[in-house]
């Protein structure tokens, strides 16, 4: 039998034809036959022209999911082929990583699909229906690929719920307990991946630590919102004179702490267990007629996401303007100041001018040096704007 066939309303179709794979409820002119949950649709425009095929979920807002502009068979051989030409992109622009995203949703033509390899380890995260049903297909293309130790599951993320699906946590083959390190430019980080934060750490910034810490060298540097210390301990290893990290986590800083002692560098390093909000507060709090002594060459302000919606952005660009405020009084003339914004609602311009507003308040005048974006194992497609949310800038205090 034909797949039932999802027909949109005139207008709705071009989104689609330049890659997005979303089709919301409210393009959808009629469906041919209702579809369950989870099947596979083919999607025409209102002219009955065959645009792709996809899952379809009557549970999210997201009705389709297309996975292909041609009618495919999803088996196991499918998800071999996209993970492969997947990986064949990790292995062109990250070729000596051994830790890295294999798999990015829309960023490789696998809507609600991530999977992310650390080290011998692979760790699954769905977030939709339709590749919630197909996970036995999925993991053993994955065998297949990677021949792993382990392929554990954390799909916890709060977006599976307007998808209709519960948290799945645990080990889908192998064995595996505890933790692992993981490697990201040659420094080891211990890595809790069945409780740690998202698949257990943040992978898109492994270019990044490296390009940062060639502003180290010789350096006192504060690294901000350090988690594991990944920004720290790149800037001790390149040449710095010091690095303090500051994070709220106690559990984060203790992990560091080790991670610093298991590649040899604690004797460079100071570590504090603080909200970096009160922290950078404390540290430039001035009595009248008195200034801010800057004490840092290279500052990295590396924080979560302040919003998780458009609603919520003005509260996030205040945030982000007070913690710039603060630490341009601390960093010393000729210093460098790295930041980075994981919002995707916040975009690079707007980021850019929260920063320059705070530098216009506290009478700096900044030299961009370097702009960053998230590492090539989270690739962008400007199609599919959700796919670019990481944006970074380095600048100079002139």
């Amino acid at each position: 039998m034909e797949a039932p066939t999802v027909i949109l309303k005139p207008g709705e179709a071009d989104r689609v034809v330049a890659g997005h794979p979303w089709i919301y409820a409210g393009e959808i002119l009629r469906v041919t036959r209702p579809p369950s949950d989870g099947e596979m649709v083919q999607v025409k425009d209102h002219r009955q022209r065959f645009l792709g095929v996809g899952f379809f979920n009557s549970k999210s807002k997201i009705h389709v999911r297309v996975l292909a502009s041609e009618r495919i068979e999803v088996d196991e051989g499918f998800f071999e082929g996209r993970i492969r030409a997947a990986l064949e992109v990790r292995r062109r622009y990250l070729p000596g990583a051994t830790s890295f995203r294999v798999v990015n949703t829309e960023s490789d033509f696998l809507s609600g699909l991530i999977v992310d390899k650390y080290e011998d380890v692979l760790v699954l995260q769905i977030l939709s229906l339709g590749m919630d049903q197909r996970k036995s297909q999925i993991v053993l293309a994955l065998q297949k690929i990677f021949s792993p130790r382990a392929i554990l599951e954390r799909s916890d993320a709060p977006s599976r719920k307007f998808e209709g699906l519960e948290v799945a946590n645990g080990i889908l083959s192998g064995e595996f307990s505890g933790k692992c390190f993981v490697n990201l430019n040659g420094l080891k980080f211990e890595t809790d991946l069945q409780e740690g934060h998202k698949t257990g750490m943040y992978l898109d910034q492994q270019a990044n630590y490296q390009a940062v810490s060639n502003f180290a060298r010789g350096g006192q540097v504060l690294d901000c919102f350090s988690f594991l210390g990944g920004f720290g301990l790149h800037a001790a290893r390149a040449g710095a004179a010091h690095v303090h990290l500051l994070d709220q986590s106690s559990q984060a800083i203790e992990a560091s702490q080790r991670n610093a002692a298991a590649n040899g560098l604690a004797e460079k390093c100071s570590f504090e267990t603080v909200n970096v909000f009160d922290w950078l507060k404390a540290q430039t709090a001035v009595k009248p007629h008195e200034k801010v002594i800057p004490r840092f060459d290279l500052i990295i302000l590396d924080p979560p996401s302040f919003t998780r919606n458009r609603a919520s952005v003005p509260d996030a660009l205040r945030g982000y303007k007070e913690i710039h405020l603060r630490a341009l009084k601390l960093l010393k003339p000729g210093g460098v100041l790295a930041t980075f914004c994981c919002s995707h609602h916040v975009n690079a311009e707007l980021f850019q001018d929260t920063l320059l507003s705070a530098a216009y308040d506290t009478r700096k005048i900044l030299r961009r040096i370097a702009v960053y974006s998230q590492s090539p194992d989270h690739p962008i497609i400007p199609m599919i704007p959700e796919t670019e949310y990481l944006k970074g800038f380095a600048f100079e205090m002139a």
